[in-house]
């Protein structure tokens, strides 16, 4: 397999619609465990001076822990409808658990610029290093977007990553 750094600008809009309409992997690493989960909701575009790649991930999940301990992640984007399955999987069981890669039949490959891997065949990498993280909060939303997605309180963490790599596999 070869790959091919690519501008990460280039493939936004297709970053946006995997994302919103299925998802797409975010992957971490931290004390030699590597665990995958699927996010639909995120953002790209420039802060700072740098690319950026924005993700949330709520306290309660197992990736929430591994990027506490490792500030980096990855997130591997389908171009093919073949990792349906897998997204499914990867967004509904815990890493903590289960090994979600072999659940899901995922093969992985070292990141290129990061420690967390990338899910081989995917086809579209980004790897980032968070640069900035926030908590959501209850006084900072609308109450109706608090009452729909915050009702429990398990509240996202946003994430703000540095993209220090992204490529796609050939």
């Amino acid at each position: 397999m070869a790959i091919t750094e690519i501008p990460y600008a280039d493939y936004a809009d297709l970053f946006i619609e995997k994302e919103s309409h299925g998802g797409v992997f975010l992957s971490t690493c931290a004390d030699g465990k590597n665990n995958t989960m699927t996010i639909g909701w995120g953002s790209i575009g420039f802060m700072w001076g740098k690319p950026v790649l924005t993700v949330m991930i709520r306290k309660s999940r197992y990736s929430y822990e591994l990027i506490e301990k490792n500030p980096e992640f990855t997130v591997s984007i389908p171009i093919h409808d073949d990792f349906k399955k897998a997204l499914g999987v990867c967004g509904s069981k815990s890493g903590r658990s289960l090994d979600k890669f072999q659940e899901a039949n995922l093969e992985i490959l070292a990141g290129q610029k990061v420690t967390p891997p990338v899910i081989k065949g995917a086809g579209l990498h980004i790897e980032c290093k968070v640069r900035y993280q926030q908590t959501l909060s209850a006084d900072k939303f609308s109450q109706e977007l608090c009452d729909k997605w915050y009702g429990d309180q398990d509240w996202h963490v946003l994430y703000y990553g540095e993209i220090v790599s992204a490529y796609v596999e050939k």
